[in-house]
C-alpha cells in the first residue's frame, strides 16, 4: 500500500498550470506567491514517485486531482492502488477500497503544515511556512517551504516552476524519504461542479474517525 498521500507529503495535494505572466526572471518565492495569488482552483493529473532514505526507489503511482480554495479538493490515486482523498472544507475523507475503509478527520487537524496547505489552503503562506528561494536546477526555478510547526508530517518541500507554471513538487519527510510529484496536466481556474468535493461512504465500508 502507499506510504504517502498528498496531505502528509499532499494532497492533499497536491498539486498541479497555465498562469499567464510576463517572461521575466523571478526567484522561487516570488513565483510561488504569484501562483497562490492567481490560482484559486485547478485540475489535472500527476505521477508520483517515492525514493527511500537509503536511496532505493519505492512505489510509483498516478492519478488525477481537482482543488478549489479554501480547503476543498479531491485527489484520486488510480494506479497501482486506488485511493480517494476528499476535502469538503470541513472534513478530510480518505477512502481505501482495498481495505473497505473510510477515515475521517477534521480539516484543521488534517491539513495543517502539509503540501495541501499550499495547493488548496488559504493564501497566507508566511504564517505557516518559512519560504526560501531554491535557485535554478534541472531547468526549473525552485521555492523551498519549511513548516513552522514542530509536529509537521514533513521536513521540507520544494516546488519547481517553469516560468510561471508549477510543474513539480519534491517532499522530504522526517525520516529522509523523498516523494516527487510531476504534474502531467494542470488546468488553472476551471469551473468546477461543487459536487466533486462531497463524499458519501460506499455501503458496507467501515468509517473510522470524526464522522
Amino acid at each position: 500500500m502507499m506510504s504517502f498521500n498528498p496531505l502528509r507529503a499532499l494532497a492533499l495535494a497536491s498539486a498541479f498550470l497555465c498562469v499567464q505572466a510576463p517572461a521575466v526572471a523571478a526567484d522561487g518565492v516570488a513565483l510561488l506567491k504569484q501562483f497562490v495569488a492567481r490560482t484559486h482552483a485547478a485540475k489535472g493529473s500527476f505521477v508520483q514517485s517515492i525514493y527511500r532514505a537509503n536511496g532505493g526507489r519505492g512505489e510509483q503511482s498516478s492519478g488525477d486531482f481537482v482543488f478549489e480554495r479554501p480547503n476543498r479538493f479531491r485527489w484520486h490515486y488510480r494506479e497501482p492502488y486506488p485511493q480517494v482523498l476528499v476535502g469538503d472544507g470541513e472534513k478530510l475523507w480518505s477512502y481505501d477500497p482495498e481495505l473497505a475503509q473510510v477515515t475521517v478527520k477534521r480539516m484543521g487537524d488534517a491539513l495543517g503544515s502539509t503540501p495541501a496547505a499550499i495547493l488548496a489552503g488559504n493564501t497566507d503562506l508566511d504564517a505557516t511556512f518559512t519560504l526560501d528561494d531554491g535557485g535554478e536546477a534541472n531547468g526549473l526555478t525552485w521555492a523551498v517551504a519549511t513548516p513552522k510547526a514542530t509536529d509537521s508530517s514533513f521536513a521540507r518541500m520544494k516546488l519547481g516552476f517553469d516560468g510561471s507554471r508549477l510543474v513539480g513538487m519534491e517532499i522530504r519527510d522526517n525520516f529522509g524519504q523523498i516523494t516527487i510529484l510531476k504534474f502531467t496536466a494542470f488546468e488553472t481556474n476551471p469551473t468546477i461542479d461543487p459536487a466533486v468535493f462531497t463524499f458519501t461512504p460506499p455501503a458496507g465500508v467501515d468509517v473510522v474517525g470524526d464522522s
